[in-house]
């Protein structure tokens, strides 16, 4: 799902990137990456996150993709073309991942989920695409936050099968993404790293 012009404002505004950069240097904290690793953003948005990814993480090989073609653009002229070589973007559905299966080591998605209509099956292709051990870094929004009497009338999302922390867990655990570690306001979002494996006990340090 596209954003409207006030989520472009949201996403784009120097706020918005703060949070992104302190989120981004978190996890990195919480799970290093071996060297070379392979990774796969969806929805980059005109690529913050990416550039911060690079300087944390330090990927051998980074895709960041985005189903809305002039939030690519965006990207093309935000990010320095120094820093863009190193960057492969691509315009991608995110319940249709042009990937082989098992062929990334770490998927990141930041507060993507929740723009698409069929956010399970999204998740599905995240844990298809992520190899065994593979890590998903994610962030995500409740309805609370973005459904409440206000915002419902100026964000954009879809209306129906929405996720709460409950189905989000129950959906990872479901496709044998084990919850690693995270920091969660019950009504408001979560910030998380899950793992493609199931005896990883849960770290809410």
């Amino acid at each position: 799902m596209k954003l409207n012009w006030a989520e472009r404002w949201v996403v784009n505004n120097p706020l918005r990137v703060i949070e992104q950069r302190i989120q981004v240097k978190k996890l990195a904290r919480m799970m290093p990456l071996k060297p070379g690793s392979r990774c796969l953003e969806i929805g980059c948005g005109r690529g913050a996150a990416a550039k911060f990814l690079l300087n944390a993480f330090d990927p051998g090989t980074l895709y960041a993709t985005d189903l809305d073609f002039d939030m690519l653009k965006k990207a093309l002229g935000y990010v320095p073309a120094n820093v863009m070589e190193r960057i492969t973007l691509a315009a991608v559905d995110g319940h249709d991942l042009p990937f082989r299966d098992s062929s990334m080591d770490v998927v990141f998605g930041f507060g993507v989920l929740h723009h698409i209509p069929d956010w399970r099956g999204a998740l599905g292709e995240v844990e298809r695409v992520l190899k065994k051990d593979g890590c998903f870094f994610f962030e995500e929004l409740y309805p609370g936050l973005y459904q409440n009497c206000v915002t419902r009338h100026i964000l954009a999302h879809p209306g129906h099968g929405r996720f709460h922390s409950h189905d989000l867990r129950k959906e990872l655990d479901d496709l044998g993404l084990s919850l690693y570690w995270c920091r969660e306001l019950k009504r408001i979002g979560i910030l998380g790293i899950a793992v493609k494996r199931g005896e990883r006990e849960i770290n809410t340090a």
